[in-house]
This record gives structure tokens, sequence and C-alpha cells, in this order.
């Protein structure tokens, strides 16, 4: 069934609202998975104006769990992070993967918020010919309904070891300004969808994390 006969349907039902004055206009269109506004507007971020013209290359980390979620949990936002910021087209993203971490520093991964090893960023530097590093933590990780998940990320410099851009935001399926931006994302571009893409979002992490993902990194600043 086609978003039209969709728009359709909802707008049959209108005589219902009307006569019985038991729903609303936007409450018919929700049900029947129309896109409406308004959407989710990430506000918990701050970053220079601009990206500084040295920051060409950026190592891409792991993203860390922490004590949210299992490896194996955070280990799938990977791929999620990498196609989000691969959209940007800010930098070139060269990606450290949990294999080469481990062996080069001990863990996996490593939070943006706890002591890094000595020489971490200098490695990364030398190691991958890199201007910066981008850190993504896991803050909230709720994977059954109501879904919900929070990223910390920060991008940071290597030659001054400056803060160019830090985000921390909980995205939740609670919200609906949320449910309408999954809807936008998964009906544009190249996530077609003949249908009503909130419920299949609503029983994937990393389908609904791909809508955060996409939310989040777009408040990188620009070139």
């Amino acid at each position: 069934m086609n978003v039209y006969r969709l728009i359709a349907q909802a707008t049959l039902s209108l005589a219902t609202v009307i006569l019985g004055g038991c729903n609303t206009v936007p409450d018919l269109l929700n049900r029947a998975g129309v896109e409406q506004g308004p959407y989710f507007t990430p506000v918990n971020f701050r970053g220079e104006t601009r990206l500084p013209v040295e920051v060409q290359r950026v190592a891409l980390l792991p993203v860390d769990g922490g004590t949210i979620a299992s490896e194996e949990s955070a280990a799938a936002m990977d791929a999620v992070m990498l196609a989000a910021l691969q959209q940007q087209t800010r930098f070139e993203l060269v990606v450290v993967s949990r294999e080469e971490c481990h062996r080069l520093f001990g863990a996996s991964s490593f939070s943006s918020v706890a002591a890094l090893p000595h020489g971490f960023l200098d490695q990364l530097a030398s190691h991958y010919a890199v201007d910066a590093v981008m850190f993504i933590d896991l803050t909230v990780y709720k994977a059954y309904r109501p879904l919900a998940l929070g990223f910390r990320a920060k991008l940071a410099s290597v030659r001054d070891v400056r803060l160019v851009w830090a985000f921390d935001e909980v995205f939740s399926a609670e919200a609906q300004p949320m449910r309408n931006s999954v809807r936008s994302f998964y009906r544009r571009g190249d996530h077609p969808a003949p249908s009503d893409p909130l419920p299949a979002a609503l029983q994937s992490p990393s389908r609904f994390g791909a809508v955060a993902a996409d939310l989040m990194f777009r408040t990188l600043p620009p070139r």
C-alpha cells in the first residue's frame, strides 16, 4: 500500500473525527504511517564554527559500550557510525578495527571520558597519518520497546589536542519527533520504504541507530 493510498484513507477517516470527535487528524495520519513533523533536532552539542583546514583525515575508533552494552551490541554500531559519517563527507575516514585497537593499545575500544594510554593520540597520528580522532560512546542502550539509544561523541585534533566538536544526546522512540524523523529517514535517498518504516526500525537498534547517527553527525561543523 503506497503513501498516497494511506493519505486517502486518513482523509476519508476525517468524517469520523468530525462526527465523533474521538481522534485528531494528526492521530489518524500517524496511525496510517504518513510522515509529518515536527522532527527531532539535537541540541546538546558544541563545536567550532568550521572544521579546521588541517583536519583532513580522521581515525574512527570502535564504539565503546562501557557498562551500558555488551561488546557485541557496541560492535554492531561500528558499521552504522561509519555509514553515517561517510554520508556527511566532511573528511577522509580511517577505520580503526577492534582487533587493531586491541593489538596497539590492549583494549578493543576506548571511551571519550576515560584515561587514555600514554601516547595514544600520537601513536594513532603516526600509525594512521591522521589529523584527528573520533570517539563514540554508547551512553544509553535499550534494545527493546521503548527503544532508546544515547550517544556521546568527540572529535579531537591530534596536533594540539583540542576538541573540535562534542555531542551528547539520547534518542528515544517514545518521542513523537524522533518517530517522525525515523519515517523521514527511511523514505528518502537510499532508504526508500513503500509502507510505514517505523515498526521495523523500532525492532532493530541498528536501524534506529542509523537515524540517530545521521542526526548526530549532521551537527558536525561544516567546511
